[in-house]
């Protein structure tokens, strides 16, 4: 009768995993859209610090992203089964968080570059700026990075939890959460090894050129060494164009999604077009939510004057007489 009951709960078990294992490939084709675009978004956040300080930003952001999934799955599954009506007013929260961050960016590339003839230079001592600047600034900008970061990641894994939730939301509380567990970790353990091996492009490409030998096999490493080397500035450029460009691109498609009259008006759009109607359809959520971050860095600018200001945090250096 043990050996029964035993075979009955291996059975079981297999049953379970069977079913995860296959809405997780149904959950993962519903978020593929969103995984790219934390990608792209993800990427960009990281980029820009030194080479000996890219793995360890990435790692930390890698831990923060898993805490945020460690917090969502949770709490996603909570929402779902007291108050799920507030689901869709957290996801639009979110996504005017990203169209605002991204409308922000555009704004000061465009419309708020300094000119060079504008810029007054201080008179500063040199040593003590040396000593001061350099640490002071890159430890802020560096966590500062790797904060947006990891918020930009809550946002996200917030939309392809729920996405997932959406999916398994007939199935079983077990097959729900095996599922979001695993579709937490892929869009973790996938997308920050993908952004690791982003970051370093450049150093894998000139190992590949600094390879002994004068085989075909050597020369095809050094051709293709040679190529990434060259594709390498080109690539952390346009990660800051994918990136913003997905952040509208996600925030607007969240409020398509959210809001049916939204939606509604947006597919009414596009299919005036006819044969460019699936094209347009992709892009037109992006207009939108170039829109919803204009309106929301306008009220944010309304309303600054009124905020307390923050302190401080850099001490001020002295300037030489």
């Amino acid at each position: 009768m043990a050996g029964f009951s035993f075979f009955a709960l291996l059975d079981d078990v297999a049953t379970l995993l069977d079913d995860i294992s296959m809405m997780t490939r149904v959950a993962a084709k519903q978020t593929a859209g969103v995984l790219g675009d934390d990608l792209a978004l993800n990427a960009e956040q990281v980029t820009g610090m030194g080479q000996e300080r890219e793995w360890p930003v990435v790692w930390a952001v890698f831990k923060g992203a898993a805490l945020n999934k460690v917090i969502l799955v949770p709490a996603a599954m909570l929402i779902s089964a007291f108050v799920p009506q507030i689901i869709p007013i957290l996801l639009l929260i979110g996504g005017t968080f990203l169209c605002y961050e991204g409308f922000h960016k555009v704004y000061h590339y465009f419309l708020k570059r300094t000119r060079p003839e504008d810029i007054k230079p201080r008179p500063l001592d040199p040593a003590l700026a040396a000593e001061v600047l350099p640490a002071l600034d890159m430890v802020a900008y560096e966590k500062e990075r790797v904060k947006g970061a990891i918020r930009t990641d809550f946002i996200l894994s917030a939309e392809i939890i729920v996405l997932t939730l959406g999916v398994v939301s007939q199935q079983s509380l077990g097959v729900q959460l095996g599922v979001l567990a695993a579709i937490s970790a892929i869009a973790t353990g996938a997308v920050y090894g993908l952004v690791a091996g982003i970051v370093k492009i450049d150093n894998v490409g000139l190992y590949l050129t600094m390879r002994p030998g004068d085989g075909v096999m050597t020369r095809i490493l050094h051709s293709i060494g040679r190529g990434m080397l060259r594709a390498a500035p080109w690539v952390m450029k346009s990660l800051s164009v994918i990136g913003t460009i997905a952040m509208f691109l996600v925030g607007g498609g969240l409020y398509a999604h959210n809001i049916h009259a939204i939606g509604d008006l947006l597919n009414g759009w596009a299919a005036a077009t006819g044969p460019l109607s699936t094209v347009v359809g992709i892009i037109l959520p992006g207009f939108f939510g170039l829109f919803v971050g204009g309106i929301a860095n306008i009220i944010i600018a309304l309303a600054t004057p009124f905020l307390p200001k923050p302190k401080e945090k850099i001490p001020k250096v002295p300037v030489q007489e």
